[in-house]
């Protein structure tokens, strides 16, 4: 991915007005309690790619529900993506980012080496090609 990919995909995010969290179809599935208390409890975290993945232990109903959100949010990816003429990856990519700065302490997220983190009150770990 290029940094004009990035540049776009940023834009796009911001012509909007969109953050991950105000995704209309993922924000729905977003308030369900038991997505609230997945996350709260880290069994779920935010990956950088800009989807969501199950952390450690996993269920069938969590296993459910995470493919649930990131079907919807590939498929609001792929629809700003065109809009702001930049590559589903690239555009996912970006809400990673931004779906990770906005994490909670106590909530987990990707860090760039791959490995698990638990927001602190510090800022989480960031790729340095986010925008």
């Amino acid at each position: 991915m290029n940094v004009t990919g990035f540049k776009r995909a940023a834009l796009g995010l911001a012509a909007v007005g969109v953050a991950v969290g105000g995704f209309a179809p993922v924000a729905l599935a977003q308030r369900d309690p038991a997505y609230a208390a997945a996350r709260a409890a880290g069994q779920v975290g935010e990956k950088m790619d800009g989807y969501l993945a199950v952390v450690g232990a996993s269920t069938p109903a969590l296993e459910r529900m995470v493919t649930d959100i990131n079907i919807k949010r590939r498929a609001v990816y792929a629809e700003r993506a065109q809009a702001t003429s930049s590559t589903i990856e690239e555009y996912a990519f970006t809400a990673g980012c931004q779906a990770i700065a906005r994490t909670e302490p106590g909530e987990k997220y990707q860090a760039p080496d791959g490995s698990w983190k638990t927001r602190t009150s510090a800022p989480p770990e960031r790729d340095v090609r986010c925008p």
